[in-house]
């Protein structure tokens, strides 16, 4: 988190007040725009990478700004190499403006084939930038930005960050403000803990309902290649600030390894914006042709069922959908979208596919129709592995909403149900979210899931147990961790009435002597 690194976050702030007082004061516009830049710089650091890495091995390798680019709009060929960061930053401001509106700005949205969902979803971008000065100010931020990052993943031993998520989580609360309802980005270290819980293997399709910048699939991107470091070298693996084994990008990032996962991660969003910035943001992490696309998976246009693996995802909670929207395939008497949204998960995963995903509280105790028909789904069609009560502060400052993570199989069966009561996520649980000494309970319900014994787990006084298909069925499958804890209440022991008075007795006879005594004095 940018809180860990007061340089970053200043850093970050600065950039924001420069395009707020530059004259771009939409949150979204802004956060846009600020990705679109900084994805020409992670552009060419990565290809500069890719080149230096082949002239080293010997092998070949096509730069993306090798050979000429058509600009649109004119008889104009100009050399790709013009087009890198490195070569229009040390342009004089008006100049540079222009270079990058006209010819910089066009190629990035032409980076992929026509037929790439990143093109696509780039068709009706915009570079907005009112002025040259706001532009060489971005640029000379974000160059200090990244080299904080440089200096801060050196020193402190961690991968590269996700610069442009620290971006979009400093931002989200003007967005809410700007009435971007549930546009709140789910805290990495809680995708982290889901994607360790679900364990995504490569060559696995993984997807995401509802995807926004990409977080769940860059969880489970991650999860893989540190997976692939544990089995070949398990020494090269080291602990993050929430204690989860990370391994650097590059030490597994092979070309094969690449190719897999350009087809195993898929998300999809109804935001344009959000597509855009998802498609960068995998682009920027090694994805070089990311399947984000602009679909609505609620509607009738949507098919995709029986399709994936695994699912990551914290679908919107907040709202309903016009009922003649609706796709077909959804049985669920309800327009509510945390509903639609759980059955929609169901279906998009294969037989034996697994889904982790976070839904509101109200999902798991709501005595509607709808909501009895969704759990149920839940219980007697899959095998419901895990329900996980998270803190209500843990999408704070943006919302403060209790919610939990269910974890389930399509097509297995569900004898038994593991419940855990996660008290504490490793941070503060105000609106500040500072980093806690330890990590909290995230270490610990990783290792207890994994161990996880229907014979040992059985004391509902601990904050981990499991409850029977049966008892879930008699309780109209009700999956709220209340239902089923058993509180335990400590016996206090007070002193008898009598006792008390004869002490206060005694306290009122040695204050009355000595009162006594006082006026003895004063006489």
């Amino acid at each position: 988190m940018l809180q860990s690194n007061p340089i970053l976050k200043s850093l970050i702030d600065k950039l924001w007040n420069n395009f707020w007082s530059g004259g771009i004061s939409n949150p979204l516009t802004a956060i846009e725009q600020i990705t679109y830049l900084i994805f020409m710089k992670r552009l060419d650091d990565l290809e500069a990478k890719r080149e230096r890495d082949a002239e080293f091995t010997g092998e070949k390798y096509d730069s993306r700004f090798k050979g000429k680019f058509k600009v649109p709009g004119s008889n104009e060929s100009i050399n790709k190499e013009k087009l890198r960061w490195s070569q229009f930053k040390r342009m004089p401001a008006t100049e540079m403006l222009l270079h990058v509106q006209t010819r910089v700005f066009p190629f990035l949205k032409t980076l992929n084939s026509d037929l790439s969902p990143f093109t696509k979803s780039m068709e009706n971008a915009v570079f907005i930038m009112p002025k040259p000065s706001l532009l060489v100010e971005a640029i000379n931020i974000i160059e200090q930005i990244f080299i904080e990052i440089e200096k801060d993943a050196t020193e402190g031993g961690q991968a590269f960050q996700d610069i442009q998520g620290d971006v979009y989580e400093m931002l989200l609360s003007e967005i809410a403000s700007a009435g971007k309802n549930g546009q709140f980005r789910t805290p990495r270290h809680i995708i982290k803990l889901m994607a360790e819980l679900v364990e995504p293997q490569l060559g696995q399709r993984i997807a995401d309902p509802a995807c926004g910048t990409g977080g769940f699939l860059l969880g489970a991107y991650q999860y893989m290649l540190t997976d692939l470091v544990r089995k070949k070298n398990p020494k090269k693996l080291s602990r993050d600030e929430d204690g989860f084994e990370r391994s650097t990008m590059s030490a597994a990032l092979t070309e094969k390894v690449r190719k897999t996962l350009n087809d195993s991660l898929y998300g999809f969003d109804i935001d344009t914006t959000m597509v855009r910035l998802g498609a960068m943001n995998m682009m920027m992490h090694g994805i070089d042709n990311p399947h984000i696309h602009y679909k609505d998976t609620l509607s009738k246009s949507f098919n995709e069922d029986s399709q994936y693996h695994i699912i990551l995802a914290n679908p919107p909670f907040t709202g309903n959908i016009d009922k003649g929207d609706i796709n077909e395939s959804l049985k669920l008497p309800t327009t509510k979208t945390e509903l639609l949204f759980t059955e929609r998960i169901f279906n998009m995963l294969r037989m034996g596919g697994t889904a982790a995903v976070i839904v509101p509280q109200g999902v798991l105790f709501g005595s509607g129709k709808a909501f009895v028909m969704a759990r149920k789904k839940m219980v007697e069609e899959a095998e419901l592995k895990a329900v996980i009560t998270l803190p209500s502060g843990v999408f704070k400052p943006y919302a403060g909403v209790s919610t939990s993570i269910l974890i389930f199989t399509k097509g297995g069966e569900t004898q038994h149900t593991w419940f855990y009561d996660l008290q504490s996520d490793g941070y503060t649980l105000d609106d500040k979210r500072n980093k806690l000494d330890a990590y909290g309970d995230l270490q610990d319900v990783v290792e207890r899931y994994k161990k996880r014994d229907v014979k040992k787990d059985k004391d509902r006084t601990k904050k981990f147990f499991f409850v029977p298909k049966k008892e879930l069925v008699e309780n109209e499958y009700d999956l709220s961790l209340s239902k089923y804890k058993e509180e335990v209440y400590e016996e206090v022991s007070y002193e008898k009435p009598i006792a008390i008075i004869k002490r206060l007795d005694k306290i009122e006879n040695t204050i009355v002597k000595e009162l006594d005594l006082l006026k003895e004095l004063v006489k």
